[in-house]
């Protein structure tokens, strides 16, 4: 043991004597295990990132959102004088979440809902939230757990009863200083009581796009609730509705706009579907489509979205993405490791003399390859400490600039080191070979 530490501390020295060469030497490996664990960071950042989602979307979800369809285009070449025959089409509706859930044995749970923009009041407090209608499932279907309270129970969801669950930035701004479950607060022209509240998550551009929403504004009421004791847009004259204008609750002078994208007669703003399996959602989106084809007359009046499909989608092309990046990081190691074969094999040609000294003074061709092949591991090994550094510091500086979420793992740091640790070995066993096969004769002799 004694006679490799020697050795070893022989390599170290050689290493220190040549810092610059060591260095440069080093630079691919350092480069290329800070690419390796800056590419995996940003693939375990956007992975995490789609798990949220999918879970802010709510598992084996579809999405059905009313949209335009050819009866406004239809309405407004009315106008213009031109004729263009137009099929009826009642809307998203209630009973089309009811035939949906009846129809296909393969839902789960069903979620429709009803959207409001309006204004809540307590104490001379107010504040614009969205009054929206939903039944229980709804919380479960989208992850959103309680903080205090409890849920709907059946008697209040069948009767329409004035409850209300509230997001936690209403609770803040309405109930300031005490509890907010058991008192009351005004929306529109109806008292709501409020039973409880929800943790509230927030919502990225992306999420808003697949038809989620921000919920820490938000009133949750029944959905009947809402149709019974505010408007149910299905009742509402068509033409003045169409536009999704502003209408009034009686004679009170505060308002209620419709929120959804539908706006016209459509009576819900979205239908959630839970599948039971991830391996139906395709199959049951086809079968809801033919369904809501049949019920709104052939009129494409209804947008259906699949959002944990189109999650997973994006995932496996960031996943290919990175892969190929990762690849291009591998490379910058190999080509690292090439640079300090080159660079011992140079060393070897320049040191010859030495070999030759050690050799006549009773070091073995064992002692001579330990030697040369520590140098290649330290550099290595070196390079693989300064690379990991880089790459902590490019990970937090790529989430710093860009915004791009980031995770460094513990498994990217072994992976790359080891990798680097290998280089050294298997890229530093030839010039080690080469340096202990001298004629320990002929190198005393060289100059």
């Amino acid at each position: 043991m004694e006679r490799y530490l020697q050795i070893l501390t022989i390599s170290l020295e050689a290493v220190f004597v040549n810092r610059l060469r060591s260095m440069l030497t080093a630079l691919g490996i350092i480069f290329g295990v800070a690419a390796v664990i800056a590419m995996m960071a940003i693939g375990n950042g956007a992975r995490q990132e789609i798990l949220e989602q999918i879970k802010l979307v709510g598992v084996n979800n579809i999405i059905i959102l009313p949209v335009k369809s050819s009866e406004d285009e239809a309405d407004k070449q009315e106008e213009e004088g031109k004729t263009l025959k137009k099929k009826y089409s009642p809307g998203l509706t209630l009973k089309d979440a009811e035939n949906i859930l009846a129809a296909i044995p393969t839902v789960e749970r069903i979620s429709p809902e009803a959207v409001y923009s309006t204004l809540a009041l307590r104490n001379g407090k107010k504040v614009s939230v969205k009054l929206t209608g939903v039944t229980v499932d709804f919380f479960s279907m989208f992850n959103q757990e309680l903080k205090k309270g409890s849920m709907f129970n059946k008697l209040q969801e069948q009767q329409g009863e004035p409850v209300c669950i509230i997001g936690p930035e209403v609770a803040l701004r309405l109930f300031p200083k005490e509890d907010p479950v058991g008192k009351r607060l005004k929306c529109g022209t109806v008292w709501l009581k409020v039973i409880g509240v929800i943790e509230g998550t927030q919502v990225d551009e992306k999420a808003e796009q697949m038809g989620i929403s921000d919920y820490n504004l938000t009133v949750f009421s029944p959905l009947k609730t809402l149709l019974l004791r505010y408007k149910d847009r299905s009742l509402v004259n068509a033409a003045s509705m169409r536009s999704g204008q502003v209408f009034y609750m009686g004679n009170s002078s505060v308002w209620i706009q419709n929120e959804g994208s539908g706006g016209g007669g459509n009576q819900l703003d979205k239908i959630v579907v839970q599948v039971k399996q991830s391996s139906m959602l395709s199959s049951t989106a086809k079968l809801i489509n033919r369904i809501l084809n049949r019920r709104h007359q052939g009129v494409e009046d209804f947008e259906i979205k699949i959002p944990e499909l189109l999650l997973k989608q994006e995932q496996k092309t960031k996943d290919i993405f990175n892969i190929v990046l990762g690849a291009i990081a591998g490379i910058s190691l190999i080509v690292g490791g090439i640079g300090i074969m080159n660079i011992m094999l140079a060393s070897v040609m320049e040191r010859i003399r030495e070999i030759g000294v050690r050799r006549a003074t009773g070091a073995t061709k064992r002692d001579i390859v330990f030697q040369f092949l520590s140098e290649a591991t330290f550099i290595s090994i070196s390079g693989g400490f300064l690379g990991v550094m880089l790459g902590v510091i490019m990970a937090k500086a790529i989430t710093v600039s860009t915004g791009i979420q980031t995770i460094i793992s513990l498994w990217s740091i072994i992976i790359s080191f080891g990798v680097a640790a290998s280089v050294g070995i298997v890229f530093g066993w030839l010039p080690a070979r080469k340096a202990a096969e001298q004629d320990p004769v002929e190198s005393l002799r060289h100059d």
